[in-house]
């Protein structure tokens, strides 16, 4: 028996290598599509005869959508299959690529980019995140996969300018998008030896209703930031009605949970402390890596005239960093509690957005940028993959599609609210003093996820029932 289940274990490990190589990839190019169109600002407004803003517009709804409907994602690999998901989302998003590659003007761009790889993205990122949990069962081997993971993903954001600014500098910003189609077409690839661990269930029933209802809140709340600018009073009540319309839609969930219906999101979710927290450290996480990347380079292409190379080789730091704490990932998880990881993440984050700012302002060069970048991808790097862990593995399988996509729609939505808001205030400005004001609000959320991470559980959680139970709580890797 003892051997059978060594034999098993034995067969499981290198398919589950295998799988690993197109799940990195795909976290990897849905986050380098969210940061390389930021050194293309300048290119893609000339082409399109647009503005900076409009740039901005297209990069903030690409990820909303993103975050708008990774929780109806997570939902739909249960019901449709977790390769099912995976591959139609690749489909929807490589066909994004192409028409933005061809896009005539910022309306078709939209549509390509914003709107086709988004919904693509929210398809095709929950079962990245199910499959990882369900293939890797020990927390030791879950902590170096989702690190494998959250380093691609946070590479792609981070090398994002910087791939983006040679393509665009070499050919043209539309053979970025070419790019991407290209390495989804690798994925497919890579793709076709996948093994859904769980079978489908077409008899689940899917709560279309609270889908529309979250999408809409979320939306709503994200437009009134962008707004602010233009129009405060529209910006308030766009606030307001996102306010009330996700207020509606808990509402509704509680509704149909009390009616013995399955809702589209359950309120169980949110009754485990350490993976609330674990959520709101996510969600600050990518506020600032999107926010410093949009911020630092719309600062560098159009108040100090850098092209899209220039501006990506400057932003070589935070990717060095980043690959260097997320390579670690692993290591460190052994050596350190996820509490302590994180919350050194926020710390060094922050300091490298304090470097950042009192070194621009006294230096014109561009060396001026590297340090502060460098500590805020260090820090980045070694917190991403800590918070990832903390939530998912605060649930069993039987659940991971729901906290997959919760999960991913809190990351999305910070970096859509990244996005927004630093660039709200730097577009109203353009200078030096509203580039401050952004890096300033930013390091305020990185105070903010500081706190949230200081609350975290200092002890280890007591560990879930096996695969498949109903338990509600397993022990993270670290557990602190």
């Amino acid at each position: 028996m003892a051997g059978s289940a060594a034999g098993e274990a034995a067969g499981r490990a290198p398919a589950s290598r295998r799988v690993l190589a197109p799940l990195a990839l795909a976290q990897f190019i849905c986050s380098f599509a969210g940061s390389n169109m930021n050194v293309m600002i300048n290119d893609i407004s000339d082409d399109l005869d647009t503005t900076v803003q409009g740039v901005q517009v297209a990069i903030t709804i690409f990820l909303l959508v993103m975050a708008a409907l990774m929780i109806p994602g997570g939902k739909l690999t249960d019901k449709w299959g977790r390769k099912r998901c995976l591959m139609t989302g690749l489909v929807v998003y490589g066909v994004g690529t192409v028409l933005s590659a061809a896009a005539p003007g910022l309306g078709v761009l939209i549509l390509g980019n914003s709107i086709l790889q988004g919904v693509g993205t929210a398809l095709l990122i929950p079962p990245v995140y199910v499959l990882t949990t369900l293939l890797f069962s020990d927390t030791a081997s879950r902590a170096r996969a989702f690190g494998a993971i959250m380093a691609m993903g946070g590479i792609g954001a981070a090398a994002g300018p910087l791939i983006g600014g040679l393509i665009t500098s070499a050919i043209g910003w539309r053979a970025a998008f070419l790019f991407q189609a290209l390495v989804v077409v690798v994925i497919v690839v890579l793709c076709r030896g996948l093994d859904d661990p769980l079978p489908p269930d077409p008899a689940r029933p899917f709560d279309t209703f609270g889908a529309v209802l979250s999408a809409a809140g979320l939306v709503m709340l994200v437009t009134g930031i962008l707004a602010v600018d233009d129009d405060g009073r529209l910006a308030l009540g766009l606030l307001l009605a996102g306010a009330l319309v996700l207020a509606g839609f808990f509402l509704w969930v509680r509704g149909r949970e009390r009616a013995g219906r399955e809702a589209l999101l359950s309120t169980s979710l949110f009754r485990d402390r350490t993976s609330d927290l674990g959520l709101v450290t996510q969600n600050a996480q990518w506020l600032l890596l999107m926010g410093v990347s949009f911020t630092v380079a719309a600062y560098l292409q159009v108040v100090r005239g850098y092209d899209a190379i220039g501006t990506g080789v400057i932003f070589t730091a935070a990717t060095l960093g980043i690959l260097a704490s997320s390579l670690a990932a692993g290591r460190l998880a052994r050596r350190r509690p996820q509490r302590t990881l994180i919350m050194a993440g926020f710390v060094t984050t922050v300091a490298g957005i304090a470097v950042l700012l009192a070194l621009v302002a006294r230096t014109p060069g561009a060396w001026a940028f590297a340090p502060g970048l460098l500590l805020i991808g260090l820090g980045l790097g070694v917190m991403l993959t800590p918070s990832v862990n903390v939530v998912q593995s605060c649930f069993p399988e039987s659940r991971q599609g729901e906290i997959s996509g919760l999960s991913r729609s809190v990351s999305n939505l910070g970096s859509s609210l990244g996005t927004a808001i630093a660039g709200t205030i730097l577009v109203a400005g353009l200078s030096g003093s509203a580039y401050a004001a952004a890096m300033a609000a930013l390091a305020l959320v990185g105070l903010g996820g500081l706190a949230a991470a200081a609350l975290l559980p200092r002890a280890r959680p007591p560990a879930a029932a096996g695969p498949g139970s109903e338990g509600s709580s397993a022990a993270p890797s670290g557990g602190r």
